[in-house]
């Protein structure tokens, strides 16, 4: 059973699903980073890279598109088998200038445009509709094979030419009448996005992916609902009008309002901030460290307070075994996607690394973002893959720190004094009789050294006067040389900054 949460007070617009009393799900909108995953556009293409097999494509947006070979329209419906259609060059079946329908599949990330896909596809309640798909897909996650049969038997009895659709979880025990229904709204749909289509210019915003809401209710099994609560009144009120077909989620909705703000209210502002932490402890002492970088997240696992009460490797394997149920959660928490490395606490005997391995894919199974676990390397890494489809929590909601530069780290005081005792060596053999600086308070200690004695025998070296200004205010790492002249003047300088 799972419980959402919807904080609309502020134009930044937020969501959590809560499962079993545990935040595992943030979501967030802001109308200064609008959500393009699922936008359609009418698009120009700019560039064709052969080398790439990709094509940039201009959509409006600030950073350029791009879309692969394989998810042009036309490579996809060209009639070959797939040797003879891999060997095809892009430059094929697109070509610079060309006007191209394409719908976002991934967010742009850092210097990377959004990653586009000419293979449209509709999401429903019950199904995903694709215009031109080909194809019957289903659910991998349903709980009986002769389910899947029988759904996936029922689309190919529904669509017709091109038409394809994947049918999804929700929709275990449906009649093919429900079916029907549905797919007969979304090609009603498709029709009319064709017309807008035909208006285009591009590059033009033709299709709009729905809001938070509207996914909310799309996404989830309203069988697994308990409660949804919503703490502006107007929000709410549109809530009622949206569910009012849907009796389930109507019965659940609850209007929050006390003056606390309703994320700390119900201690999700507390998970939220944990989100953003590198080191996340366990409930047995354990904790994880966990390491962002735009193409790749590494997790590392200690023993940390948890010593165990038989020998090491039992400890070893109940601390990855804790281990793997929080990676899970964490993963979908943080909405971290793209190459994931865990490194376990090695353990000796293999049958211990099969079982953390079954117990981390079954952690796993909860979460809704396509997952893929490569496996365990013989350095005892489990390697992973997690489908990126918008901006992680990181990303959304912090920026790359002015000070450090993202590096997570900066110079010592004492790297730092000698970095500008080297830049003062520049100024060795000029007319100048004094230098005025201002360094951080910390660094000055480290530059004048003990009783006076270093900055004493570095004036001598030099041939003039340094006067010092230590800022408390100074970043880390940022110094400036104010003045060079004369003494006088050097003087004067530093009253002033004083």
């Amino acid at each position: 059973m799972r419980d959402i949460y919807f904080n609309m007070n502020t134009k930044e617009r937020r969501a959590a699903i809560v499962e079993h009393d545990e935040v595992v799900e943030f979501l967030i909108e802001r109308p200064v980073e609008k959500r393009i995953v699922g936008n359609i556009f009418v698009g120009k293409v700019v560039n064709v890279l052969p080398g790439m097999q990709a094509a940039f494509v201009d959509i409006g947006s600030e950073k350029n598109g791009f879309i692969y070979r394989d998810d042009l329209m036309s490579f996809h419906l060209l009639e070959e088998d797939d040797d003879t259609k891999k060997k095809r060059n892009i430059s094929e079946f697109v070509t610079q200038g060309e006007v191209v329908i394409v719908q976002v599949t991934k967010e742009g990330v850092g210097t990377k445009g959004p990653r586009l896909t000419s293979l449209i596809s509709l999401p429903g309640r019950f199904l995903v509709y694709l215009p031109e798909g080909g194809y019957v897909g289903v659910s991998r996650r349903f709980s009986k094979e002769e389910e899947r049969e029988r759904l996936k038997k029922i689309g190919g009895e529904l669509l017709t030419g091109q038409e394809g659709m994947i049918i999804r979880t929700v929709s275990e025990g449906l009649s093919k009448e429900d079916i029907r229904q549905e797919l007969q709204y979304l090609r009603a749909f498709w029709r009319e996005l064709c017309q807008r289509i035909e208006n285009g210019k591009p590059p033009s915003l033709i299709h709009q992916d729905s809001g938070l809401f509207e996914r909310i209710v799309r996404d989830f099994a309203h069988e697994s609902i308990g409660e949804i609560w919503i703490d502006h009144l107007p929000d709410y009120q549109q809530l009622k009008r949206l569910y009012k077909a849907y009796p389930k989620l109507d019965q659940a909705l609850r209007l929050y309002r006390d003056r606390e703000n309703i994320f700390s209210a119900f201690g999700i502002e507390k998970e939220l901030e944990k989100a953003l932490k590198r080191q996340v402890w366990l409930n047995n002492g354990s904790y994880l460290m966990i390491d962002q970088t735009e193409a790749l997240t590494v997790i590392d696992v200690n023993t940390g307070k948890f010593t165990g009460k038989s020998n090491l490797e039992d400890t070893i394997v109940k601390a990855n075994l804790e281990a793997t149920k929080e990676i899970a959660k964490q993963l979908r928490l943080r909405d971290i996607a793209g190459i994931i490395v865990i490194d376990f606490i090695d353990m000796k005997n293999e049958e211990n690394r099969e079982l953390v391995l079954k117990a981390f894919k079954k952690a796993l199974t909860g979460d809704r973002t396509r997952t893929n676990v490569v496996g365990m390397t013989g350095l005892g890494l489990i390697e992973l893959t997690r489908k990126r489809v918008r901006n992680n929590l990181q990303t959304s909601l912090s920026k790359v720190c002015p000070t450090c530069h993202g590096k997570g780290v900066v110079l010592s005081d004492e790297a730092q004094a000698f970095k500008i005792e080297r830049q003062l060596w520049e100024y060795k053999g000029g007319d100048q009789e004094a230098v005025v600086i201002e360094i951080p308070s910390k660094v000055q200690a480290v530059l004048v050294g003990e009783k006076g004695e270093h900055l004493k025998r570095l004036e001598a070296a030099l041939g003039f006067r340094i006067l010092i200004y230590p800022n408390k205010a100074l970043k880390e790492e940022a110094f400036s040389i104010r003045y060079a002249g004369s003494l006088e003047e050097a003087v004067l300088r530093l009253e002033q900054l004083k």
